[in-house]
């Protein structure tokens, strides 16, 4: 059993197909995905999905390329329902947008302040911005908890949020040649520490890398990490599947 803890299956990308990409991850022992949103209407189509199908469930949040015409109340107004399990995705991104990082920061900040009120844990995207991240994160130690998704920059990173006590999320990116900081990562944290996504549509592992992305792919990133630390696939699914029920309460 194999959760793929972060898919945009409530954009564009999925509007057509989307009853045959549930069967492929059904077909390739991905039990759960969690939906993500990123502003109003992607957060109403994940909670749309997760009420339709029993193996979904949605994350609610405006991520930072959203916040310029985002209420806080797009998160507010779903963190009762029961499909609902985390607050995210947010956090801070310096590749898209660099000169509204303050604004950025204070939606960051609001939106931890929420999920610790609804007793939510966070997905946290840190684009090029681990360090703006970090900071706002900083203070709210012991009271939050997460996952740094698709963290990418380094160990030494990936340390400091093991640090601040959540999981790192390791997708797609694992299985590229090249991506030697990821890789680092996947070897040297522990792996009750680690979840598996896809981020799909986006960063498709290899062999699929450059075409679409899927949930069904989540187990070629399981068969990469039970290469890299020279452990079996069985158990990587079982460690990281536990992780995730664990954190998101599945």
């Amino acid at each position: 059993m194999i959760i793929d803890t972060h898919a945009h299956l409530n954009i564009e990308e999925f509007s057509l197909d989307l009853e045959t990409v549930l069967n492929n991850a059904k077909r390739n022992n991905i039990s759960k995905i969690i939906v993500i949103g990123m502003n109003d209407e992607t957060n109403a189509k994940a909670v749309e999905l997760a009420e339709k199908y029993e193996e979904l469930y949605a994350a609610v949040g405006i991520h930072p390329s959203y916040i310029e015409n985002e209420s806080y109340e797009t998160i507010t107004k779903y963190l009762k329902h029961p499909k609902v399990v985390s607050v995210g995705e947010i956090g801070t991104d310096l590749y898209w947008v660099k000169d509204n990082i303050e604004k950025q920061k204070e939606y960051f900040k609001a939106q931890i302040e929420i999920a610790i009120k609804y007793n939510k844990p966070i997905i946290i995207h840190t684009r090029e911005s681990f360090h703006e991240a970090y900071e706002v994160l900083l203070p709210y130690k012991g009271q939050i908890r997460g996952v740094f998704h698709c963290l990418t920059s380094s160990l030494e990173d990936a340390k400091k949020a093991l640090e601040l006590g959540f999981y790192i999320g390791i997708g797609g990116v694992l299985t590229f040649k090249k991506a030697i900081n990821v890789h680092e990562i996947a070897v040297n944290i522990p792996l009750d520490k680690i979840l598996l996504e896809t981020d799909a549509p986006y960063l498709a592992p290899v062999p699929y890398r450059g075409k679409r992305n899927e949930p069904a792919y989540t187990r070629m990133v399981a068969i990469k990490l039970a290469e890299l630390r020279n452990i079996s696939v069985e158990e990587v699914e079982s460690v990281t599947t536990q992780n995730a029920i664990k954190l998101f309460s599945l």
